[in-house]
């Protein structure tokens, strides 16, 4: 690591810059890609942080989810902070900062940089130069029937040539590859963890469209006549294509649109909006996506109740959690509508718990022991939905304090799970009813309450989430996740995660629960509970039981009906 920064900083005086810019993020702006240049640079393995390397000092920005692991894998040598501190950045001041256009956009520079420093342009990404990136196996598109999408691409079409007649513009820019799968019903094969299509889409008002992308990875959708020939663009022929079309104004997306392909756009239109509808359309899922995520649910629930049943009951041995994530894995592949990971998995047991978004390694994981407090955060991607559940679990009778904490956030997943919708109607009221018993004892975590999820796509998506800053209404439709946790440092980590969906009945909106998965009694003080919770956990392990035992053999039966 210290190697490859000495050899970055020498560029510096090549390009005249004091010093370079590394997001995360890959040029289609992905949360898990298979690119990952801040870890080359920093060993940060974290899904979210930007490194900014100057002549004399490193800065890593991220969240609170890796404040212990930032300091684990890069603290002697980058200076860690939050990204709170990003926002106007005056930690260096009068500096030019080199960046790569492709990776960036120009809402970051004007948040983060603008006010008490200059950015400078790069097309060449200094982090290739020092480490070239090997060429991917490109893997090809593949396209979804509308019986497991519940909607046509021309009614989605539709949907977006009315936002362009409201704007009175001409084309839109979709620059996030799961809103192009979202519109034209395909996904792929370019994340590790999500079946997401790396391209782009042009659309016109007239509905005319131009796929941005490799011609190998289309030609299952130009055969199925998904897309025709002369529809699809090679990303070096984008600028020669948008000089040719004709008309003046175009929408672009401030989160996902690069300055590289904003410059390109702004040397022939005026741009009139900086978001993609898309996000918010797909955000609410209609009646074929909530049923086949239902179904995901279940054969998801079957195989995590296996495996905690397996840890606390039929487990004998001393194993990793290495061990421990990849037999839950054997268990999530005993269903053939399994494909793989949501996320990598994170197995912590003890203190590795308290490590938000902890990753086990074969080399140096930890074995579980029987007093380990043992925190599971795992997921799966199924044909057709997408999981994703935290389960905290305990081998011997906990600690009361432990068990006090756990009881704590478990009163406060409740508190989620039952919010008036109509009253706690956004992410920002929901999260403060989570954190509220919690901070009775002057606790809390450094996390968000709950993010959005895709269908069939990425784990995290928004716009909805449930955290202290959101303000979007949550509808009928969305998908987000339920995780109040409590993290102590070097001791253990606590965290209860389902998956739910906001359902509509009698005109009222209220949150269902679609992760089916009993929730550790051996943690909890019934004495802190009032008898609506106590209703709660009794209803919530009687509809998992209901409908995930006839998967289970007459053992896990037995025991899952304990919990009722």
């Amino acid at each position: 690591m210290i190697k490859k920064i000495k050899v970055l900083r020498n560029k510096f005086k090549e390009y005249n810059i004091d010093g370079y810019v590394i997001p995360k993020n890959d040029d289609y702006f992905t949360e898990y890609s298979k690119i990952n240049r801040l870890k080359i640079i920093s060993n940060f393995s974290g899904s979210a942080g930007i490194a900014i390397i100057l002549k004399n000092k490193n800065y890593l920005f991220t969240d609170g989810r890796y404040s212990i692991q930032s300091k684990m894998e890069c603290g002697k040598n980058f200076k860690i902070t939050s990204f709170e501190k990003l926002i106007n950045c005056n930690l260096f001041k009068n500096l030019t900062l080199g960046i790569d256009p492709k990776l960036c956009t120009y809402s970051q520079i004007k948040r983060f940089f603008s006010k008490h420093n200059k950015i400078k342009c790069i097309n060449s990404n200094l982090i290739d130069e020092i480490e070239k990136q090997k060429k991917k196996k490109s893997i090809p598109f593949f396209s979804l029937h509308k019986k497991i999408v519940g909607e046509t691409t021309n009614s989605k079409l539709n949907k977006i040539s009315r936002y362009l007649k409201k704007f009175k513009a001409d084309y839109i820019l979709i620059s996030a590859p799961e809103n192009v799968a979202w519109i034209l019903n395909i996904r792929g094969g370019d994340c590790p963890n999500s079946p997401i299509p790396n391209s782009r889409l042009l659309i016109s008002k007239t509905k005319k469209i131009f796929l941005i992308s490799e011609l190998e990875k289309c030609k299952n959708l130009i055969k199925k006549k998904i897309i025709k020939f002369n529809e699809l663009i090679n990303i070096n022929e984008f600028q020669k294509k948008i000089l040719l079309l004709k008309g003046n104004k175009f929408i672009i997306d401030n989160n996902s649109c690069s300055i590289f392909f904003e410059n390109i756009i702004k040397s022939k239109f005026e741009i009139v909006s900086r978001e993609d509808p898309v996000y918010h359309l797909k955000s609410i899922k209609n009646e074929v996506e909530i049923n086949n995520t239902i179904k995901a649910h279940i054969k998801d629930g079957v195989a995590l109740t296996k495996f905690i049943y397996w840890m606390k009951n039929i487990n004998k041995k001393k194993i990793s959690e290495v061990q421990a994530q990849d037999k839950l894995e054997n268990f999530r592949k005993m269903h053939k509508s399994y494909i793989y990971p949501s996320f990598d998995t994170i197995a912590g047991a003890g203190k590795n718990g308290a490590i938000v978004h902890y990753r086990a390694k074969k080399e140096n994981c930890r074995v579980i022991r029987n007093k380990d407090i043992f925190l599971c955060d795992s997921g799966g991607q199924y044909k057709y939905g997408t999981t994703d559940v935290t389960r905290t679990i305990c081998f011997s009778e906990p600690k009361q304090n432990i068990k006090n904490i756990f009881t704590r956030v478990l009163k406060g997943h409740i508190a989620v799970a039952t919010s008036n919708l109509n009253k706690f109607n956004i992410g920002k009221k929901i999260d403060a009813r989570a954190r509220k018993f919690l901070k009775e004892k002057n606790l809390d975590y450094a996390h968000g309450t709950g993010h959005g999820v895709g269908y069939f796509l990425n784990v995290h998506e928004g716009p909805q989430s449930i955290t202290k800053i959101n303000k979007v209404k949550i509808k009928e439709g969305m998908i987000l996740s339920n995780e109040p946790g409590y993290y102590l440092k070097n001791k253990f980590g606590i965290r209860i995660e389902n998956l739910v969906y906001v359902k509509k009945e009698k005109n009222k909106i209220f949150f269902e629960n679609l992760t089916m998965a009993p929730i550790e009694k051996d943690l909890i003080n019934h004495r802190l509970l009032t008898s609506f919770e106590k209703n709660y956990l009794f209803r919530y392990h009687l509809n998992v039981y209901f409908k995930i035992s006839k998967y289970l053999n007459i053992q896990e039966k037995k025991w899952l009906a304990s919990f009722i």
